[in-house]
């Protein structure tokens, strides 16, 4: 019996059927260059827009110190002894800015364009942008650094702005694999340029303080659009300058 696919995260059922899927072993090698190929999309409205809205129902502050204190009680302490007296509240407050992407919207972070590119034709990189994330799986951080670049096409967005788009992702509960992929797909939707690379490296402390508890084990997850995804050239340009010698 067909099972009808579902996407990983939201959306409708694709109409897709289980038998209409192709096996690994069914799959080429040269499938993945053939031009029918592509990448699964993203809903814009995931990567847009801010992801907690204005009339969105959420537990109050005081609910939330509550949990703080149920938390603490949990692992054994003592949620009224003098040193923790305050903390349910300062773990609110850090929350609060911990998470403060989930009320940014990207898609104004790049809105404002230049035009004055003087027929540049190349593409742009902004290369070791530093981040702080949280797992959402163990709600623990992981950190490194994200490479962006794009071809543009007659404008260009202010170097700061990728920065901050990076930031608004990187302030939510993330997979780094759906994290590279969001920053990709809002630069690809909002400048609509040639082309996109994002490539992102990470040290994740799921990993290294806890679980296998591997201390400097790093995590590379790449992007890639257009140009770069269609051209292997433009690939390896990017990543040699990425991976740069004076570093």
């Amino acid at each position: 019996m067909d099972a009808l696919i579902k996407p990983l995260r939201g959306g409708k059922p694709s109409e897709v059927r289980s038998s209409e899927v192709k096996k690994p072993s069914d799959v080429k090698s040269s499938d993945a260059r053939t031009p029918d190929f592509r990448p699964a999309e993203l809903d814009p409205s995931e990567f847009l827009a801010a992801a907690v809205q204005p009339d969105q129902l959420r537990p109050s502050r005081h609910e939330a110190e509550a949990a703080v204190k149920t938390l603490l009680s949990y692992i054994g302490e003592n949620p009224v002894r003098e040193g923790l007296l305050d903390t349910p509240r300062r773990v609110v407050e850090a929350y609060d800015e911990i998470y403060q992407g989930y009320h940014q919207c990207p898609a104004e972070v790049l809105n404002r364009t230049f035009g004055e590119t003087a027929g540049y034709d190349d593409f742009v990189l902004i290369r070791d942008i530093e981040f702080t994330s949280q797992c959402e799986h163990h709600m623990m951080p992981f950190y490194g650094k994200a490479h962006i670049a794009y071809t543009p096409v007659e404008r260009v967005v202010g170097l700061s702005k990728l920065a901050r788009l990076t930031d608004i992702f990187a302030r939510r509960l993330q997979t780094q694999e759906h994290m590279t992929a969001q920053i990709a797909a809002a630069v690809d939707e909002v400048l609509k340029p040639r082309g996109v690379a994002v490539m992102i490296e990470a040290e994740h402390t799921c990993m290294s303080v806890r679980g296998v508890a591997k201390h400097g084990a790093m995590t590379f997850t790449s992007r890639f659009t257009g140009v770069f995804r269609d051209n292997p050239a433009e690939q390896a340009r990017f990543l040699s300058m990425v991976r740069g010698t004076q570093r």
